[in-house]
């Protein structure tokens, strides 16, 4: 009878060499980030040289209701804290993409299907006579005398008379004036929704004013011109505004109100204080009977209200006649920020139940994760078919039917999108990425932390990002349609698979397989704590979730950032041994196990089973094996008789896993024994080092298996589970019958 020859106690260099193809899955990332300095440190902390640029804010403008325009100037006063010297200042048009010289059409793709609406030709032929971009009326310096400037499509060059070296500000002032686009027919983060019902206009006042681009470190002056898809890179600054409007308009905005007292009424006022006690439900500050009684007569005579906010990064604003109004107070643990909504009569009843409810959940569950809430508001505004942040403002989407009723999907996607945009508050506008190069630092980031906090507040919320199973259709998908996480938001090919739910589901496993949640939650408050209010780039990320929880993560980076590889871990082989004892060399042990076939995947068609006996193997004395005096002193207290009585009727399963899919990750392993019980183990990632594409490994069991699932709580995005299994059965899946948590 052939036997196989094991000896259970060598550990020979030989046996740790593997063959295959090495694509380096293990290499560090250290040449491919970028060299730490006295700036960015090898820990991902700010270094002791860190240094940003401000920007200062003193702006009035005001609305016209009659043609949809918005005209203002503003005095801005910029920081050089670089040290470097500025010969010119660069500041973003983002209007401009909407300009008649506009590069977003021209490098937007368009076919032709079989049947096209007429917006989708209307985009085509750009048939709309919509004359839109900034019309910049003068560039002043602080005495009033004419400063020369550029503009290059979204981008404005300011040329200054002499350099503003480090240490120095500017102030300089600009005036300007653009038409506000339907949204709903030119689509855009911002603009006017127009009620035709009653006549009136809803307003989402966004990237309205000419702001200072970002001059870093990193990249020197963030540039890159705005097409429509990247979003904002911008300073931190002080913000004075004052919008003029008609007088029956309510205005929400970034920051607080400063004039309550000329905009308000003394019962509004009054409201508002409640709110500020109000810990368990919204208090109305504008009720519906009021708003619907400001709709119905159009104010001829104007009111201006003050908003001031400190250490923002933008400011937005939405204004409109129809506003309804509620706040609550939320209590954090040194903070009491409102929560607050904004939201037309055609909101109701859905937004008056739910809206700031789930901005007071956000806070809650965000200020835990990363840092507390800063902001004295957080405010979520009801516009259609739109989800768009700014600091301390959102503007959301979620609309019930004309009679008021809604399902239980338009409840969950309109808590989903305020959850997401409100998140947006501390990704990016507190920790403040870069969003026009690294989409996936704030989406990516927001939409892990969104999925944290509707499964503490709404458990059986239908979850769209987070949990792996929800991006396994992407990542099997054709990677001709792929590009890695770490591609320019103007090159991604599908954005929300790549920036939010890829990143989103890949932090979901660092967190709960790899790391425990424990360890990274530490790791990853303490990156928000070290870049809240500065700009970390992506290997700051990286660096900080290592540093602080002392694993080594570069082949983690690799694969999920770098690469479009998938997971697809398949449990190819099994094969099942016993020792070969002699019934009277060991008292009271069995019987001798007899030699059966090796079961595995290459010899059977349907079914891949267990044998019924397992294969033998014999054991061998040190004193047999050993050939050196210095082998012999190294080996010569191992009691072979104990070893074989230890393991005389233990079962020895040798596994093979093949990695297919490319993303090399831990092995989970489920074995199902002969009396029902169930045992799991956990195998990290660095056991695939050796080889990234096939590992082998024996586990001595006491008792016998029957059934072994990889990856049994479907943990890790395998895209491929009919192979995980063993005994394996055909066309079986284990995901047949999961169920995405439906209201």
């Amino acid at each position: 009878m052939k036997k196989s020859m094991l000896w259970l106690l060598m550990m020979s260099p030989i046996f740790a060499f593997a063959q295959g193809e090495w694509n380096q899955k293990f290499e560090q990332l250290g040449t491919t980030l970028p060299t730490a300095n006295s700036y960015r440190n090898a820990s991902g902390a700010p270094g002791k040289d860190y240094w940003q640029q401000r920007a200062d804010y003193v702006i009035q403008a005001e609305l016209n209701d009659e043609n949809q325009s918005l005209s203002g100037s503003e005095t801005i006063t910029y920081f050089n804290n670089s040290p470097d010297q500025l010969s010119y200042l660069w500041l973003q048009l983002d209007q401009n993409m909407r300009s008649k010289n506009s590069d977003t059409p021209l490098v937007t793709e368009s076919k032709v299907s079989s049947s096209m609406a007429g917006k989708s030709i209307q985009k085509i032929t750009q048939g709309y006579d919509f004359d839109g971009g900034f019309k910049i009326s003068e560039v002043t310096d602080a005495s009033g005398r004419p400063l020369k400037y550029f503009i290059n499509k979204t981008m404005m060059r300011i040329d200054l008379p002499k350099p503003l070296t480090s240490g120095e500000n500017i102030s300089f002032s600009v005036a300007w004036s653009y038409n506000m686009q339907d949204r709903m027919q030119l689509g855009g983060r911002s603009g006017y929704e127009y009620f035709p019902k009653d006549g009136n206009y809803l307003y989402t006042i966004a990237q309205w004013f000419p702001r200072m681009a970002v001059y870093d470190d990193l990249n020197g002056w963030q540039h890159k011109q705005f097409l429509g898809r990247g979003e904002f890179a911008l300073e931190f600054g002080d913000y004075q505004v004052r919008l003029t409007v008609p007088a029956d308009f309510v205005v929400a905005s970034t920051g607080e109100l400063k004039n309550a007292d000329e905009v308000l009424s003394k019962v509004q006022k009054e409201r508002l204080v409640q709110a500020k006690k109000s810990y368990d439900k919204p208090v109305l500050i504008v009720t519906e009977a009021e708003a619907r009684k400001a709709e119905s007569s159009k104010a001829k005579n104007k009111k201006t209200w003050e908003y001031h906010a400190k250490d923002v990064r933008d400011f937005a604003l939405a204004a409109s006649r129809k506003f309804i109004w509620d706040a609550q107070a939320v209590k954090l643990d040194t903070k009491t920020p409102l929560a607050m909504s904004y939201y037309p009569k055609e909101g109701n009843p859905l937004w008056e139940k739910e809206s700031t409810k789930a901005v007071a959940n956000t806070l809650l569950t965000y200020s835990k994760h990363t840092i507390e809430y800063p902001y004295p508001v957080a405010i979520s505004v009801h516009s259609a078919s739109i989800g768009m942040e700014y600091p301390m403002i959102c503007f959301n989407y979620g609309r019930p039917n004309e009679d008021g009723s809604f399902t239980a999907m338009k409840r969950s996607n309109m808590i989903g999108v305020i959850i997401h945009e409100v998140g947006h508050n501390f990704f990016p506008m507190i920790i403040n990425s870069d969003e026009r190069q690294w989409a996936w630092m704030d989406e990516g980031l927001n939409s892990f932390v969104e999925s944290l906090t509707e499964k503490e507040h709404y458990p059986n919320k239908r979850r769209k990002r987070g949990d792996p199973l929800l991006i396994l259709d992407y990542m099997k998908g054709d990677k001709e349609g792929m590009r890695p996480i770490m591609t320019d938001p103007e090159q991604i090919l599908q954005l929300g698979n790549n920036s939010y739910g890829k990143p989103a589901a890949a932090l979901s496993i660092l967190r709960e397989t790899i790391m425990g949640p424990e360890m990274f939650d530490y790791a990853f408050k303490t990156y928000a704590e070290r870049w809240a209010f500065k700009r970390p780039g992506p290997a700051d990320f990286f660096r900080t979730m290592e540093d602080a929880s002392a694993m080594d993560l570069d082949w983690f980076w690799k694969g999920w950032f770098y690469t479009t590889d998938h997971v697809d871990l398949s449990l190819s082989k099994v094969k099942w041994y016993k020792m070969d004892v002699s019934e009277n060399e060991i008292e009271n042990k069995g019987k001798k196990s007899k030699k059966t076939k090796i079961s595995s995947g290459e010899n059977s068609q349907n079914l891949i089973d267990f044998a019924e006996e397992a294969e033998v193997f014999s054991y061998i004395n040190v004193e047999d094996v050993v050939e050196t005096p210095r082998q012999k002193e190294f080996m010569n207290q191992v009691n072979d008789q104990a070893i074989k009585n230890a393991n005389a009727n233990r079962n020895f399963y040798e596994l093979t896993f093949e990695n297919k899919g490319g993303l090399v990750m831990p092995i989970i392993i489920e074995w199902t024994y002969e009396d029902g019980t169930k045992e799991r183990e956990y195998l990290p990632a660095e056991i695939w080092k050796k080889n990234e594409n096939l590992v082998t490994k024996v586990f001595a069991k006491d008792k016998k298996v029957i059934n072994i699932v990889v990856d049994p709580n479907k943990e890790t995005a395998d895209v491929a589970t009919e192979n995980n299994v063993f005994p394996r059965i055909e066309n079986t899946s284990r995901f047949d019958n999961f169920q995405d948590g439906g209201e």
